[in-house]
């Protein structure tokens, strides 16, 4: 139905391209009309898929605005949490369990309305995790006896006490349960939570507030700020205290909607909730009171490294979180009355009078969904996130999409022995190890010997996997050996153009699609193979390498030995050159070159970072010459530290080190603007792309 509805419609593109380039770069171009007439022919869903194909960005918008006009708006108006309405459809044998996210917690609520219920004395709660689920258990006797209730908290982090729990609840009967008695639950998404829990408890769940406006007016309505003898609670520095107050306030809402931005707001996704404002407002009270001159340096401390900075765990992400930090809470927050968090507009500083009724009218003027520079991020950042928003949706869609008909199962099978036929066809035989150590023998003096040893032994390892099992997913397909789960498996991830499980836990870190992935390997086998013949390039392609790290300190091994310097007292010094390829090698080091940066884009005509260009997610770097240096003499100056890592994802697992698996190294690269803009841009260097 939808190719008779579009007949045509290529043939009407190409003629149009000025046209549908217009819709293209449209700021809301879900909104904007479509040339020669296709707003008429094509149906509201049909408008979807052009969106879909055009600017995949901004499909999450254009399905919420097709619901709300076919459905109506309740369907994308999220609820409030009603916690009387959930009461009352329980009862003393049925759970009522929160299914938490980042960012809400129900235990303010829930203690609220244990008071109004008048419950206070006959409620007791307990966060669970090793070792409690023996008190909980005796909680939960003790309040079915007494007809009180009881709250666990965390179930999720006590996966082995699960099944107990379970029990417990199948063993609730009117013979040894009160009526009076509740139990409450609380717990993120988990596989592992019982699913006879799940299907008699009565589920809520409560959404953090979305949008900077939202945000900042929660921290106002909510306890402490709301009660005047707090917000009153600084006698002589009134201002100063309701001043920084905001200041944290702001920040609060910052790192929250900076989680919506992905790897570019945080590397790791941190559930950053209403305790950390709480107990940081509290000790600003504290510090504002005991001493004469304001604190701000314990006060950063406090709040930046221990409240909220105890829940980070990357290394990056806490200098980001200090560096956001510096610009809410500072002397000029407190001295000038023309402070602005940030320069795009008045409503980003503070009121000029510091009465709380104040504070709640110059909120208003905040936008609910303000440009990413007021998160400091560069605008392209929105898209950046509208798209991972949009690809997440579309993901879900295919998830929840029923088995194909029987009728398809043919087809579905043809296909899978043509797309296996033709990766086998393009990928080259595995490299000859034992002739590649005669070649290329162990060497004191060259350590890149090993390093191309060891590449091809963990390429091969790859290749084998990649062709055995497809080779048993020709013969599974055409009956001659039994269509394992470990087979059905990979047939759908080659189907949804996905790299399959079984890969990937032999593979290198990579998010692209299953096409440009098997592009990806064969050239990165084509570089060892150009390698092995003709010798190490002059120029060498870092991204290409299974396991970059290897190379790197090989380098800096080579230098050390020539130099009799022991290796632990070296370091990368970098130096990025004019040009993409260079054709002799440098005497010592090496140049590198396939890096892309994520955030920014390289000046060349500078030899500085700069700002990206709009449309424009991410720029390839020229070559950057890594040097050994002693580590004495170098010298940090201006220059920026940027992190460089393997994936646009950036989160890995996280080492001993304080570095997520995901890092490779820092980059010092020169830049005419302070380090802390990059650092709230979140610009990064990056192996490789997911495209």
């Amino acid at each position: 139905m939808i190719y008779l509805h579009t007949k045509g419609f290529k043939n009407s593109f190409e003629k149009n391209l000025k046209k549908w380039k217009d819709v293209y770069d449209d700021l809301q171009p879900q909104n904007k009309s479509f040339p020669d007439g296709w707003d008429k022919k094509l149906t509201s869903f049909q408008r979807l898929l052009v969106v879909r194909v055009l600017r995949s960005d901004k499909l999450t918008i254009a399905i919420s605005e097709f619901v709300d006009k076919t459905m109506g708006r309740k369907y994308i108006t999220p609820p409030p949490l009603d916690i009387s309405k959930a009461y009352a459809d329980s009862n003393c044998l049925v759970p009522l369990l929160f299914i938490l996210s980042p960012g809400s917690d129900p235990m303010g609520a829930l203690i609220k309305y244990c008071e109004r219920m008048g419950f206070s004395n006959r409620f007791s709660y307990i966060s669970l995790g090793q070792g409690q689920g023996v008190i909980a258990l005796s909680m939960i006797e003790r309040a079915q006896q007494e007809g009180g209730w009881v709250c666990l908290q965390n179930c999720h982090l006590a996966i082995s006490w699960l099944p107990t729990l379970e029990k417990i609840v199948d063993g609730f009967d009117l013979t040894n349960t009160d009526m009076s008695f509740r139990l409450w639950l609380t717990s993120y998404p988990s596989d592992q939570f019982p699913q006879s829990v799940l299907q008699v408890a009565v589920k809520m769940t409560n959404e953090p507030p979305t949008g900077l406006q939202h945000n900042l007016n929660r921290s106002y309505i909510l306890e402490p700020l709301k009660e005047p003898e707090f917000f009153e609670g600084c006698p002589g520095k009134d201002k100063a205290f309701s001043k920084l107050l905001y200041g944290i306030s702001f920040f609060h809402a910052v790192i929250q909607e900076r989680k919506k931005f992905g790897p570019l707001g945080w590397n790791i996704q941190y559930g950053f909730n209403d305790s950390d404002f709480q107990i940081s407002v509290m000790q600003l009270q504290m510090f504002l009171n005991q001493y004469e001159e304001i604190q701000y340096v314990a006060i950063k401390y406090l709040t930046g490294e221990c409240n909220y900075g105890g829940r980070v765990t990357d290394d990056w992400d806490r200098r980001l979180i200090v560096t956001i930090l510096d610009n809410f809470v500072n002397e000029k927050v407190v001295s000038d009355p023309n402070y602005l968090f940030c320069d795009i507009g008045p409503q980003y500083g503070l009121p000029r009078r510091c009465e709380y009724q104040d504070y709640l009218k110059h909120i208003e003027q905040v936008p609910v969904n303000p440009p990413p520079e007021v998160f400091g991020l560069h605008m392209n950042a929105g898209i950046t996130r509208d798209y991972a928003t949009s690809m997440a949706l579309t993901s879900s869609l295919i998830l929840v999409e029923g088995a194909g008909s029987g009728g398809e199962g043919a087809n579905t099978e043809v296909l899978l022995v043509q797309m296996a036929a033709e990766i086998l066809a393009k990928l080259p035989p595995k490299f000859d190890v034992e002739l590649a150590q005669k070649q290329y023998p162990v060497d004191y003096n060259e350590s890149m010997n090993t390093v191309l040893i060891q590449e091809m032994e963990r390429f091969n390892k790859l290749l084998s996997e990649v062709k055995s099992s497809l080779v048993d997913l020709q013969k599974a397909v055409k009956g001659v050996i039994v269509m394992s789960p470990a087979l059905e498996s990979l047939a759908n991830a080659m189907l949804l153009g996905n790299i399959p499980a079984n890969w990937r836990k032999v593979s290198y870190p990579s998010l692209k699609p299953l096409p440009n992935y098997v592009s990806d390997l064969i050239e990165r086998l084509m570089m060892l193979d150009d390698w092995y013949k003709n010798g190490k390039p002059p120029t060498f392609w870092l991204s290409g390498f299974f396991f970059t790290q290897a190379f790197l300190t090989g380098s800096v091994q080579n230098y050390a030995r020539a130099k009799k310097i022991p290796i632990d007292l070296l370091v990368f010094d970098f130096e990025v050159r004019e040009i993409d390829y260079e054709p002799t090698p440098p005497e010592w080091g090496v140049y590198v070159q396939g890096l892309f940066m994520d955030g920014g884009r390289w000046d060349r005509e500078n030899g500085v970072i700069g700002e990206q260009c709009p449309k424009l997610l991410n720029d390839s770097m020229p070559v950057v010459w890594l040097y050994p240096k002693i580590k004495a003499e170098f010298q940090e100056g201006s220059r920026y530290k940027c992190p460089l890592y393997k994936t646009l994802e950036r989160k890995g697992v996280l080492a001993t080190t304080g570095h997520s698996s995901n890092f490779v190294l820092a980059f010092y690269l020169p830049s005419d603007k302070p380090s802390a803009h990059w650092i709230k841009r979140s610009v990064a260097l990056l192996l490789q792309l997911d495209n």
